[in-house]
């Protein structure tokens, strides 16, 4: 390993967002060297240190120290800046933390900031982490791609284009007041307690969407484990110390060298923590649909928090099932003497080690995750129902399903009239009743029928019931005829033209629910969490389609909406009037 240890003895260096994910690998590396006095500056008010690790060694002997600062405040940037010669850029923001305007004042506005501080302390070199991305137009695929490539005319990703313009911004501060900068553009970032691509990846090794193979699963990565991207930044800072003049100013890509299959390195995670690796392949041209509505969306709401973070992970999981992304990365071998320090194996053996505690193995089966009663169980109420519908006596169930399906035939399907069949049927109870009867006591035990007389109170309480139900009816049709209730009678004609529908094919209607009842709730209580989840993101997707309509709706239609206070009772009103409530 080549010693990259600064000329001068004791060069101080601020690492930015050194509590983030590359920023705690380039603190340790930058530590592990024993020749740089760090300074960490992030957001954090204080700085997370674990007992007898070599950053609370460090801290005791002042060679690292803490900075709370807001990328935002050029102040605070100064006064963590002032009297170093090296500034790192590890990280600024997360991918769904803020909204557009808020990212924007983090990223590009930040980066704004730290290069003026740069240039008022007269720090001499500014290395900057991007990421390989910025010169991704989401259209066409990337293969070894090198620095000449220009940024795309336009972004599928609003911060990935941020991103791009604080990177230029950076390179264009070279030489500005003796400034020499440098941007790394790693790509794939992954390692131990990673935050976004291993995180999101190991949280749905158990799900349903884990089982799927996006488009043709022939597309290739690179992927770059997170303490060689720590290795070239400390490269690039020895090259501008070197006054290497084919460095300043310059961006350069960072990978493993060692491209693989998007669908091969995530199944190399799965298999190492005990899931099956995704089987069932999904054609491109599904994902070519989806692809782009799911881009319209996020670009139409970019301000939704709530489903900008939730579209930004899966454009990324299907962008990356559908492009290849692989880059040159000669120019960094050349310039910056940058060379891997961890492969790629050992780097993903690292990578699961860390996530053993979300391995299979760990986590208790279904069986133990269900609380006393399942949410099915809840629906169908915990009685017999539930235990017939949710199988829990198969053989029990599998009765009932052969009486429902036998009931079924001989009312819908056996070609009698509804009355000639419940005609039939009685005699067929009359007869077992006679024959029940006159069977010999010592011969064949009778079968015990229940009690078919039906008490006063019951009978009382049945007509009350029936009472109700009519007069409920006379006060609806009332209301209905005064014509006074726009919302009831939309309902009720949505209602009505639903019914005739229904009432066009009974039969296939009955035996589609019947099917239903027998399946869905045991296939919801084995997929609870999952299809919880997925519920959770129609609902998502339909409010924000909702809110697109409200927004595109004209004046003369909205005004009549504007009533409505600021709280969400313009979208509760409007699914009053269409039916929906």
């Amino acid at each position: 390993m080549e010693d990259h240890t600064p000329k001068n003895p004791s060069t101080t260096c601020v690492v930015i967002g050194g509590q983030s994910f590359v920023g705690r690998f380039l603190v340790f590396r930058l530590l592990q060297l024993g020749n740089w006095i760090v300074r960490i500056a992030d957001s954090s008010p204080s700085l997370h240190i674990e007992q007898n690790s070599l950053l609370s060694d460090a801290v005791s002997d002042g060679r690292a120290s803490h900075f709370q600062v807001d990328v935002r405040d050029q102040s605070q940037l100064v006064r963590a800046v002032d009297g170093s010669s090296v500034v790192f850029v590890a990280e600024t923001i997360g991918a769904s933390q803020c909204n557009l305007y808020e990212s924007y004042k983090f990223v590009v506005q930040g980066a704004k900031n730290v290069i003026n501080a740069c240039g008022e302390c007269k720090v001499k070199r500014l290395i900057y982490n991007s990421f390989a991305d910025v010169v991704f137009d989401g259209s066409h695929h990337i293969r070894k791609g090198d620095e000449s490539m220009p940024y795309p005319w336009k972004y599928t990703d609003m911060l990935t284009e941020m991103k791009a313009q604080a990177e230029a911004l950076v390179l264009n501060a070279n030489n500005h007041d003796g400034l020499m900068t440098c941007v790394l553009r790693p790509s794939n970032v992954f390692g131990p307690s990673d935050t976004h691509l291993v995180h999101g990846i190991v949280n749905q090794a158990n799900s349903f969407w884990a089982k799927f193979v996006l488009g043709s699963g022939d597309n290739l990565s690179d992927f770059t484990y997170v303490e060689n991207v720590a290795h070239a930044h400390i490269c690039a800072a020895e090259a501008l110390i070197s006054q290497n003049v084919s460095v300043a100013g310059k961006a350069f890509f960072i990978t493993n060298l060692e491209p693989r299959n998007y669908w091969e390195f995530l199944s190399r995670l799965y298999e190492g923590l005990g899931y099956q690796r995704p089987s069932i392949r999904v054609p491109p041209k599904v994902v070519n649909f989806v692809l782009p509505l799911m881009r319209w969306t996020r670009y139409k709401l970019e301000s939704e928090t709530e489903v900008k973070g939730l579209l930004v992970s899966a454009q990324f999981v299907i962008e990356s099932s559908l492009f290849t992304r692989t880059f040159n990365c000669s120019a960094a071998a050349e310039h910056i003497k940058y060379s891997p320090v961890i492969p790629l194996e050992e780097g993903i053996a690292l990578t699961v080690k860390s996530f053993s505690h979300l391995a299979k193995s760990s986590i208790p089966s279904k069986e133990h995750l269900f609380r006393d009663f399942s949410k099915a169980e809840e629906i169908l109420g915990y009685g017999k129902v539930a235990d017939i519908l949710l199988w829990r006596d198969e053989m029990e169930t599998f009765t009932c399903f052969l009486i429902t399906c036998g009931l079924f035939y001989w009312f819908f399907l056996s070609g009698r009239t509804f009355i000639s069949s419940t005609a039939w049927l009685l005699l067929l109870a009359t007869f077992a009743l006679i024959l029940n009867s006159i069977l010999p006591v010592n011969i064949f035990q009778k079968i015990a029928f229940p009690r078919l007389a039906i008490s006063e109170p019951t009978v009382r309480s049945m007509l009350d019931n029936v009472a109700f139900v009519w007069n409920e009816g006379v006060q609806f049709a009332k209301t209905l005829a005064q014509g006074d209730d726009w919302s009831l009678f939309l309902k009720t004609a949505i209602l009505l033209c639903l019914v005739k529908w229904i009432s066009l094919s009974p039969t296939l209607l009955l035996g589609a629910v019947l099917v239903f009842a027998f399946t869905s709730f045991f296939i919801y209580e084995q997929y609870e969490d999952e299809l919880d989840r997925l519920f959770s993101v129609v609902a998502i997707v339909a409010k924000s389609l909702l809110t697109l309509l409200l927004r595109s709706l004209p004046p003369s239609i909205t005004s009549f909406f504007s009533a409505a206070d600021d709280s969400g009772e313009v979208q509760t009103r409007l699914a009053v009037n269409v039916g929906f409530l």
